[in-house]
């Protein structure tokens, strides 16, 4: 059975968040290791936190991490230097806990140079990683474009992990809306997607998916997710990917917008008929 659920918020604690994934049917979720909004490390309930990677493990639940959305690797200076603390606490956090590994967004830059940008990137990799020792993974997730068209490609993450100094310590996140939203997947292309990833090697590196729909159009580079099956990816779409041998071992993660019923249920149910296992 393939592993999915979704992000769930962690207000009552990690072990609670992953007893609320299972309580929907879940066997994978995503959560946010301290305040989104803030790169300030943060002090955290190391028993709770380890209670989480046991009841998890017992039970074969899967989960990553997300770091802030203020972290951009391809910054420079003391910035990029408080963003590597961040992230080196959320890693700390997620190793504690169990999970794969913790989600950052490729990055921005607005210098004249695109190489200075990707530079960047791969020096502030190195410096997280420099100062890492767990097994918990800095998890690089493709872009959408609407902030540029760094970071929208397959090549361009294979790329970076193959010229950091630790690329055993990077693995990939899969934004299925963000791909297509930048036009990487166009409407039923899906396998001709798959057959470039797997010829670069980018399936190697994947680790997770952000299982999510597109509002807009394929090349739209609007990064507006929308329930599964209910965007324009749609149901067929999804049914494609789901059958792509290389991710069925992957976790699979909504951002969706919730169900009626204000959670992600019906969704994790429709992702496992989509995947075949389970009666419309």
């Amino acid at each position: 059975m393939i592993s999915a659920g979704s992000h769930v918020s962690t207000r009552g604690g990690y072990l609670k968040a992953a007893e609320y994934t299972v309580s929907l049917g879940g066997s994978a979720f995503q959560y946010f290791p301290k305040n989104p909004r803030t790169l300030e490390p943060k002090s955290f309930d190391r028993r709770d936190a380890e209670r989480c990677a046991v009841w998890c493990k017992e039970r074969g639940v899967r989960s990553i991490a997300h770091g802030p959305y203020p972290v951009n690797p391809a910054s420079e200076g003391d910035t990029a230097h408080r963003m590597a603390l961040c992230t080196l606490n959320d890693l700390q956090i997620a190793e504690t806990c169990g999970s794969i590994g913790v989600v950052v967004h490729f990055g921005t830059f607005k210098g004249k140079d695109p190489l200075q940008g990707y530079r960047n990137i791969i020096q502030w990799i190195n410096n997280v990683t420099a100062l890492w020792q767990g097994n918990a993974l800095i998890l690089l997730e493709n872009q959408a474009g609407d902030h540029g068209p760094m970071g929208t490609t397959p090549e361009e993450l294979v790329q970076i992990r193959s010229l950091a100094n630790d690329p055993e310590r990077i693995g990939f996140c899969l934004d299925t809306c963000h791909l297509f939203a930048s036009g990487e997947w166009k409407p039923g292309k899906w396998e001709s997607f798959a057959e470039r990833a797997g010829e670069l090697g980018f399936w190697n590196g994947l680790r997770a998916i952000h299982l999510n729909d597109s509002r807009y159009p394929s090349g739209s580079r609007k990064d507006r997710h929308a329930a599964i099956g209910q965007g324009w990816i749609g149901e067929e779409g999804f049914k494609e990917l789901l059958a792509t041998p290389e991710l069925r071992e992957l976790p699979f993660v909504l951002e969706t917008p919730a169900d009626g019923d204000g959670t992600h249920r019906g969704q994790i149910r429709l992702i496992r008929q989509l995947a075949g296992e389970e009666e419309g």
